[in-house]
């Protein structure tokens, strides 16, 4: 779900105070039972750390929020964005990362690798402060790890899972566009190759 932002929240990230002055207002706009759950945000950057977007990737439980590397590298992808900062919340308090946090941030990594997308930070918030990856050194070891790299035959596999994510958002913008002047379900289904149940799915603006 994608986080709306002003355009004062719109600015070239430095360091993790910038991104935690954005993340503690959108984290306080939660109502406060969700505030007890999880929430694993991204957010896009381009060349110039220019701030493209808050994605928010899942909201989980109290102790948990998951973040597959399918769900947070689509919209990196389709935004253009070439760096990602990773965020999420503890309910609890506490800032100190878990060994799952570290797992995680070591998997993104990596799939980061490979489609070149580099992840930049992983920050930890609360209501009150926050916890940089990058500033306490924890990002640079993970760096390091090499527990998920993958072999060639599991990046392969990925490169090709990116590329028919990709085409698949491209045909649904086009059939989107296509439904808002006029053509028929059939016309679109013929063209982008999506089936007629998916095209009558899709909404367009007008509609």
């Amino acid at each position: 779900m994608n986080v709306k932002l002003s355009q004062a929240e719109k600015i070239r990230v430095l360091n993790g105070e910038d991104v935690y002055s954005i993340m503690q207002r959108i984290l306080k706009r939660e109502n406060k039972i969700d505030r007890n759950k999880e929430h694993f945000w991204t957010i896009g950057l381009n060349a110039g750390n220019q701030l493209l977007y808050v994605e928010l990737i899942s909201l989980g439980t109290s102790r948990m929020a998951l973040a597959e590397p399918m769900q947070v590298f689509r919209v990196a992808i389709l935004k253009g964005a070439v760096r990602l900062i990773l965020v999420h919340n503890h309910p609890s308090g506490t800032l100190k990362p878990t060994d799952a946090d570290k797992t995680v941030t070591d998997r993104l990594l990596q799939v980061g690798k490979i489609i070149d997308i580099e992840v930049i930070d992983h920050l930890i918030i609360t209501e009150e402060s926050y916890y940089s990856f990058a500033g306490n050194g924890v990002l640079e070891e993970l760096k390091r790890s090499t527990q998920y790299v993958p072999d060639y035959q599991l990046k392969a596999q990925l490169r090709k899972e990116v590329e028919v994510t990709v085409k698949q958002e491209r045909d649904k913008e086009i059939a989107r566009q296509m439904k808002a002047k006029g053509f028929t379900n059939e016309q679109i289904a013929e063209i982008t190759g999506l089936s007629v149940k998916s095209i009558e799915k899709l909404k367009v603006s007008n509609e």
